[in-house]
């Protein structure tokens, strides 16, 4: 199989994953055609892509999803996320006091993996938790999922409902694809390197703005919160906000933070997102996402991403993300593939 088919397989997988119940229906292959039922039985026997109207009036194709009302409901992974948050929880801690863990994150991520492992068993995966008990976290060449179970922890453990399950997928250390469903608002982002992005069935633009004096930016914190990190912290906001920024947001999640706010108009009004302390799995999907929709993901340094370098600026445009790295003073939070 081709690269390309390759990454469409993985692409189909991870729909399936996460939209279970969408009827199989036509599959199409690479250069839009359709595949043959009886040389690919492996792919049409796959939900959720398809290249015509569905049953139920479902539009569904690679990167581009409009459902049916209720149609969301059948995610396994969300409406496991959407149950607990109503529920009591077993929360602990990982690297300090409020970077928390509960046993959600780790069965959502073990459903995950075990889903995707039985379809791709020669895969690697870099998972948020797994990493936290001790895996390696390092990209190789060979194709890679980069999980994060929950994004928005934090916002889980205290029923503030910003939380989303994120898979990016890399080949060759570069990033293929991405999809995040945001749970609790059946919102399904998705993006392919060359082919778009797009929020159920939506194509997504990002914001043109290139004056921080007409932005709203978007950060969080991170969870080291000594006296001299929080220090710079502020510092940086302050930075910001003097440069006549409208306003800098913080609201518990990274993804929520990048693909919803940066691609559609119609998702929020946010112009741009940086932060020091997050990780590749918080990264990887909201990057393809990002960049396919027409925005700019660099390193804070002004440089190219390096996505294990726990730090990030994302904006609509070079000229307001140059502007913001600009400002910043780094907070050191060393690197994924060290730790």
């Amino acid at each position: 199989m081709s690269s390309e088919g390759g990454t469409q397989l993985a692409g189909v997988a991870t729909v399936h994953l996460l939209l279970g119940s969408i009827e199989p229906l036509a599959t199409p292959s690479s250069t839009g055609g359709s595949v043959d039922p009886q040389a690919t039985p492996h792919l049409a026997t796959t939900p959720g892509f398809c290249s015509q109207k569905g049953k139920g009036g479902a539009w569904v194709i690679w990167g581009q999803f409009s459902l049916p009302q209720g149609q969301v409901e059948s995610c396994l992974p969300a409406r496991i996320i959407r149950k607990a948050l109503t529920e009591e929880k077993r929360v602990s801690t990982k690297t300090s006091a409020v970077d928390l863990v509960t046993e959600t994150d780790h069965l959502v991520e073990n459903l995950i993996i075990s889903e995707l492992r039985k379809r791709f068993p020669s895969h690697r995966f870099i998972a948020e938790e797994a990493t936290a008990s001790g895996a390696k976290c390092v990209l190789t060449p060979s194709p890679t999922w980069i999980i994060d179970p929950i994004d928005g922890t934090c916002n889980f453990v205290h029923r503030f409902p910003t939380v989303a399950v994120s898979i990016g997928f890399a080949v060759h250390q570069e990033l293929e694809f991405g999809v995040i469903y945001h749970c609790t608002e059946e919102r399904l982002y998705t993006g392919q390197r060359g082919r778009g992005a797009f929020c159920n069935g939506q194509q997504l633009r990002v914001s043109r703005e290139t004056d921080l004096s007409k932005a709203l930016v978007l950060t969080e914190i991170g969870p080291k919160r000594d006296p001299a990190t929080l220090r710079l912290f502020l510092s940086n906001m302050e930075r910001l906000l003097h440069a006549k920024a409208h306003g800098v947001r913080v609201i518990g999640s990274s993804t929520r933070c990048s693909p919803g706010p940066l691609a559609p108009r119609a998702s929020g009004p946010a112009d741009a997102y940086y932060q020091f302390g997050l990780h590749c799995w918080d990264l990887a999907a909201a990057t393809v996402i990002i960049r396919e929709a027409g925005g700019i993901v660099m390193d804070t340094s002004g440089g190219p991403l390096d996505l294990m370098s726990c730090r990030v600026v994302a904006a609509g445009t070079r000229e307001m993300a140059m502007l913001i790295a600009q400002a910043l003073q780094t907070i050191d939070y060393g690197r994924d593939d060290e730790n």
